[in-house]
């Protein structure tokens, strides 16, 4: 292939893929509710475009379609330990003439703080199950880790790339070299992040998200806010506000207010707007019961994302596992 980059997530989709979570080792007593709200994202996508969900075995097909419905296609053909499949599947890309391949970013379970077997064979499964060409990148990260606005730009925090839990030996102008390399980009800008605080280090795709080339949404806190996930915000906005991208356009950072309350008091609890997955069509995100805050994240989605609906979900048990829409999902772009 000739020239393969990662397109943004805005282009027409193929499908969506998900991933049915089964383990009770993972999820506890918050395994029926998490699957509540799996089978929810997914049935709404469904509205939009195909959904495949890949589950374990026989019962968890099972279990995933009666739950899914008649919508949304269950395979067994690429089995998986959890459900957060943009960590897991592989990025998809497309050369000059059309032509597609997938990556697999080596997925190693988050720096080794869970074991996930399964879950590391997910991108190859995936790959020969659609019989594209398939390879390795040179580094170690997770889909959730890197923004691309396809154009050029890459963004990504330090906490979670450069982290000798993923990439021990590499120094960050490798690491740098290797993403740029796997996404077709030019340019990538980093943020500091927060290390050691969430299974992920703190993934990019929950606070800073592209909209376009030249264009990122930030979400920040409310003004009260002072712990570790308000400071990297308030810093993601500030370093992102003074960046320039590949063609030398100064970003135009667009503000999203976070909720001020949400309904769980889950320490984990994720209360992003950002962790959204945009389809065809739409663009699926969470809401936290702050009706004021959801309202003004919806109107900011659907103008950044016009000709699209926004749909909001109340998916608070996923939330509360540490991830969300976006984590969850993962596009694969049309032939």
């Amino acid at each position: 292939m000739s020239d393969p980059r990662v397109e943004p997530d805005d282009v027409p989709h193929a499908r969506t893929w998900m991933s049915w979570p089964s383990r009770k080792l993972i999820w506890g007593r918050q395994l029926a509710g998490v699957q509540e709200d799996i089978a929810l994202i997914a049935r709404t996508i469904a509205r939009f475009e195909p959904v495949t969900v890949c589950a374990p075995d026989s019962y968890s097909v099972s279990e995933a379609r009666s739950r899914c419905g008649p919508a949304v296609t269950v395979t067994e053909a690429v089995p998986t330990d959890d459900l957060w499949m943009r960590d897991t599947a592989p990025v998809f890309r497309r050369d000059g003439q059309g032509q597609r391949d997938a990556v697999g970013l080596n997925f190693n379970g988050w720096g080794r703080k869970q074991t996930h077997h399964d879950d590391a064979e997910v991108a190859r499964g995936i790959a020969e199950l659609l019989r594209l060409p398939f390879g390795y990148a040179d580094f170690v990260g997770e889909g959730g880790s890197i923004e691309t606005d396809g154009d050029g730009t890459v963004l990504a925090t330090e906490s979670s790339l450069v982290n000798k839990n993923r990439n021990r030996g590499m120094s960050r102008d490798q690491i740098e070299e290797a993403v740029l390399d796997v996404y077709g980009a030019q340019k990538m800008i980093w943020v500091p992040g927060v290390k050691g605080r969430d299974i992920t280090d703190n993934h990019i795709d929950v606070t800073s998200r592209f909209v376009s080339p030249g264009t990122v949404l930030v979400q920040l806190p409310p003004a009260d806010r002072r712990d570790v996930w308000a400071r990297d915000a308030r810093e993601q906005f500030d370093i992102l506000s003074r960046a320039t991208d590949a063609r030398g356009r100064r970003l135009r950072v667009i503000r999203v207010d976070g909720p001020d309350s949400v309904r769980s008091r889950d320490s984990k609890f994720v209360d992003s707007y950002l962790n959204f997955h945009v389809v065809n069509g739409a663009v699926i995100a969470a809401q936290f019961g702050d009706r004021v805050k959801d309202e003004a994240a919806r109107r900011t989605l659907a103008a950044a994302f016009p000709g699209r609906e926004v749909v909001q979900l109340d998916v608070d048990r996923l939330m509360a596992g540490g991830g969300g829409i976006h984590c969850a999902t993962m596009q694969e772009p049309l032939p």
